[in-house]
């Protein structure tokens, strides 16, 4: 059903387009021409609309009177099962709907999915529509359901329909039932985003954490929607933030999916557990990675989520990082493991002004302070060190294993060793400033250790490469 009805005029006749052009427009002198000239009022198009069906639905009073009192029938369907009755309830024309009860229409139809009346009239939040229904139809069902199990109420709160719903509670509808999924009306307003409606649900206190067949709560179809001030809402009024659904997803497995820094910011302050796995094992640090949401991956870090958690495929977040090629989230993840590591080493002699602790980030480095570092390592990479020597390097400063297979899974050829190397000392060098040492000490006891003595030492000839080192041992400082 559309909003607006188009002018479908496939599968009509010249004369028979006409007439439902002109109903359509309202041009009562040209319908009445038209049907003096014998033409089919009931004449369908390609999806079984008759004019009485555009009349209707636009809401053409003395269009309707005159094609019912030209042989119109008042109960034709389209082939969705639509009559004009119902789509006077849809687009709320109640003095429609009034003459097309009062000329005999069937007020118990309902379209092929199931909607009647009510349900036409609830998710289109016409309340007088159903005040006229409630009050002065007979035998209406209040909680019949649609083919989807939804009864109007359910409607209502699906589509935001807050007057609608309060109409429906008014009346005294079943406000506990549910759908053929499982699904109450907290599920489908909180899926949906409807923050009125749901708050008048919370009022008539229905259950927060009732489950659909999936085993979601209506805080885990929030979250799947993205939709952050109804998971506030729902948490502020107490929603287990660690409800698990069949598949074992809480609702940061949601936010993960969705890539929700706030939402899952909001979730992880309300107690969220970020090293949940799911059906498959992936815990929320997992699923972020593989979407490659980095502003997510690096607040889920920073909420302690266990980077060597792996899922049924054996894969920890750095391995899903490298096999699919995000060279950032690598980076970013190998940084964090590095700088954790030693943290956790060196807790108890930390000392409190220790510079690591101020502004924490693991993304990629653009400071000023460090740009001429940065290029000078980059010369190192490309030009001074052999193919496997950064591999050595990184041995000596505790790279893992898996943190130097994760940087090398990116790119091939026979130069690639100088992009891998170019990495591992951008990686290094945000330890060694995250740590309070002095860049320049470290590269320089680094390459003596690898047997690279020659550029660590500055000669009287003033090579490019003892240039490279002063420019470390000058601006090691500053980072320091």
């Amino acid at each position: 059903m559309e909003e607006q009805l188009p002018w479908e005029t496939d599968g009509l006749l010249p004369l028979e387009r006409q007439l439902h052009e002109a109903t359509h427009r309202n041009n009562i002198r040209s319908m009445k021409e038209l049907i003096g000239r014998r033409v089919n009022v009931r004449a369908r198009n390609h999806v079984g609309r008759v004019a009485l069906h555009w009349a209707a639905g636009a809401g053409h009073e003395q269009a309707v009177r005159l094609l019912l009192e030209h042989g119109a029938a008042v109960d034709d369907e389209d082939v969705f099962g639509m009559n004009a009755l119902l789509l006077s309830a849809w687009f709320g024309h109640l003095r429609i709907l009034q003459i097309l009860v009062n000329s005999g229409a069937k007020i118990h139809c309902e379209n092929k999915d199931g909607l009647t009346l009510l349900h036409c009239a609830a998710q289109k939040g016409h309340v007088l529509i159903l005040a006229f229904i409630m009050e002065d139809l007979e035998d209406v069902a209040l909680d019949r359901a649609d083919k989807l199990g939804r009864t109007a109420f359910l409607r209502a709160a699906e589509h935001g329909q807050l007057d609608a719903l309060d109409f429906l509670v008014g009346s005294g509808c079943d406000h506990s039932v549910k759908d053929k999924e499982g699904n109450t009306a907290l599920h489908l307003a909180a899926g949906r985003g409807h923050l009125a409606v749901l708050q008048r649900l919370m009022d008539i206190r229905l259950d927060l954490e009732e489950r659909n067949v999936e085993g979601l709560t209506a805080l885990h179809a929030a979250a799947e929607g993205i939709h952050h001030n109804c998971v506030q809402l729902l948490l502020r009024a107490g929603s287990n933030v660690n409800a698990l659904t069949q598949k074992k997803q809480s609702c940061l497995h949601y936010a993960a999916l969705g890539g929700s820094e706030d939402m899952a910011r909001a979730l992880i302050h309300a107690g969220g557990s970020t090293n949940v796995a799911d059906h498959q094992g992936a815990s929320p640090i997992h699923l972020a990675v593989r979407h490659n949401f980095p502003a997510l991956v690096q607040l889920l870090i920073d909420a302690n989520s266990d980077l060597d958690a792996i899922d049924k495929q054996g894969k920890t977040a750095l391995a899903v990082a490298a096999r699919s090629n995000h060279v950032s989230l690598v980076d970013m993840i190998i940084k964090a493991d590095r700088f954790y590591t030693w943290e956790k080493d060196h807790l108890s002699c930390r000392d409190p002004s220790d510079p690591s602790g101020k502004n924490l980030t693991f993304k990629q480095d653009h400071q000023q302070e460090t740009q001429q570092l940065r290029s000078v390592l980059w010369q190192l990479a490309s030009k001074y060190l052999l193919p496997h020597e950064w591999k050595k390097l990184a041995y000596c400063w505790e790279f893992t294993e898996a943190h130097i297979q994760a940087i090398e899974q990116q790119w091939t050829g026979t130069k690639s060793y100088q992009e891998h190397g170019h990495r591992m000392l951008l990686i290094w060098l945000h330890g060694v400033v995250m740590k309070g040492e002095n860049p320049s000490k470290v590269l320089f006891e680094g390459l003596v250790a690898i047997g690279r003595r020659d550029l660590a030492v500055w000669n009287e000839a003033g090579t490019a490469c003892g240039g490279l080192f002063t420019n470390m041992k000058t601006h090691g400082p500053e980072l320091a």
